[in-house]
């Protein structure tokens, strides 16, 4: 795609783009947007104004040419183009994502956290509007719905798609492993590098339960999250609730995420899944990147482009093709742009909720105890583990989304191997999200 093509019909419009949330995310598309003639960051929003000035200074922008502002309520009459919200919290951003939408604003919902709860009646609200709202460049989920859909653009037959965790296993030439900043010694993975005899399934539990010994997890709540809001973009589902999310070498992907009658993991097609990026010092990362398996229909071609490099299966008849990176606000002009000059979204078309990030207890807790994240970074509340599962209504009686659940105090004991329902929890009813999420259940009819 020539994107000077793409716009070039737009002449000289600048968007003016509002930004709220200046974590890194927020901060990389200042910095980024200080390079892109017709992009104009005129309103930037922080509970924290120091945090705003010192990623203003590093941006080499110009504080007087901008509103800054701590609460959105004070940006009343400041014109906006496109929203970005970027803050990470999910009551913010859905409560900053409808007044968006209500001022007339296109809205860039970057806050997964909110989309993957009310992200399909944000959208449904915009569309009757004649606004767009999407996810964003630079962040998996848009990254993976491009890759998707412009396969099917050029004919091709997406059978699975996916991302790596953010996190890669590098295995050092003396069996040590690094994840993180955590360097473990002995990992017991240098004889699982190759497959030689065993099953993709005999080798993924293997070298899981190797990482296990170590204490690394393997399945991070922001994964799932990111790929609810795929599934509910695409209609592709999960292949279990708790995914496969197999430690792999990319080189593996074609083979190992196979269906399971040709000897892969997966039960059937049009299947999400995550995988852990193993790979050694001096090779490159996957960086978070995204994936899709595609069906090979003609051998030749397919053959030829191995010989070429690409990840091909032994048969030619699978074949990965893959974006291993996300530039956070790097990218994030190309969906500002899209939305505020063209009109259009560089994720979804038309979300539906078809899957509920929900979770599950791996522990026993008592009544009283506060679901209380434990790691800020990755929204993981000690004691819980993700799952996606289809959709159901927010009621008493069923599952409750996972970030209307955090936070809430248990009104019951609730043992190890629970799904968290919300009337286990003492909650807020009252907030943004869960009136967005009541509408939606509404809208879309789900039971």
């Amino acid at each position: 795609m020539n994107f000077d093509a793409l716009f070039a019909k737009t002449g000289n419009k600048v968007v003016r783009c509002g930004l709220v949330g200046i974590g890194d995310f927020g901060a990389s598309l200042l910095a980024q947007a200080e390079h892109v003639p017709n992009l104009k960051i005129a309103l930037i929003c922080d509970r924290d104004p120091a945090r705003m000035a010192a990623a203003v200074a590093a941006a080499g922008a110009d504080a007087a040419d901008m509103a800054i502002v701590q609460d959105m309520d004070d940006a009343d009459d400041i014109q906006l183009d496109v929203l970005v919200e970027a803050t990470g919290n999910p009551e913010a951003a859905a409560a900053v994502g409808e007044q968006a939408i209500d001022r007339g604003q296109h809205l860039v919902m970057v806050s997964k956290e909110a989309a993957v709860v009310a992200g399909p009646i944000l959208h449904a609200r915009a569309s009757a509007k004649g606004l767009v709202y999407t996810e964003v460049e630079g962040d998996q989920p848009s990254l993976l719905i491009g890759l998707m859909s412009w396969a099917k653009t050029i004919g091709l037959d997406v059978r699975a798609a996916g991302k790596s965790s953010e996190y890669d296993f590098v295995l050092g030439p003396d069996d040590s492993l690094t994840w993180r900043n955590q360097r473990h010694s002995n990992s017991g993975l240098t004889p699982l590098w190759e497959r030689n005899d065993m099953s993709w399934q005999e080798l993924t539990d293997a070298r899981e339960a190797r990482a296990a010994n170590l204490g690394l997890p393997t399945r991070t709540v922001p994964d799932f999250c990111e790929m609810g809001v795929v599934v509910n973009a695409s209609g592709f589902t999960p292949d279990r609730p708790e995914f496969h999310t197999p430690i792999l070498r990319p080189t593996e992907l074609a083979e190992a995420f196979k269906r399971s009658a040709e000897g892969g993991l997966l039960a059937g097609d049009r299947r999400i899944d995550v995988f852990n990026c193993l790979r050694r010092a001096d090779e490159a990362s996957f960086a978070g990147g995204v994936f899709i398996l595609v069906n090979g229909h003609d051998d030749k071609t397919w053959d030829l482009l191995r010989e070429k490099g690409h990840i091909v299966a032994e048969d030619a008849g699978v074949a990965v093709l893959y974006n291993p990176q996300h530039l956070l606000g790097i990218e994030a002009p190309i969906t500002i742009l899209a939305a505020g000059l063209l009109g259009i979204p560089t994720g979804a078309t038309d979300p539906k909720p078809v899957v509920d990030l929900v979770a599950r207890t791996n522990r026993d807790f008592a009544a009283g105890e506060r679901l209380t994240i434990t790691d800020a970074h990755h929204h993981e509340v000690a004691g819980l583990k993700p799952e996606l599962i289809p959709a159901v209504r927010f009621a008493a009686a069923n599952p409750c989304p996972y970030y209307l659940a955090t936070g809430a105090r248990l009104r019951k004991d609730v043992q190890a191997g629970t799904l968290v329902t919300a009337g286990m929890l003492e909650m807020n009813m009252g907030t943004v999200l869960a009136r967005l999420r009541g509408e939606q259940d509404q809208h879309f009819g789900v039971q």
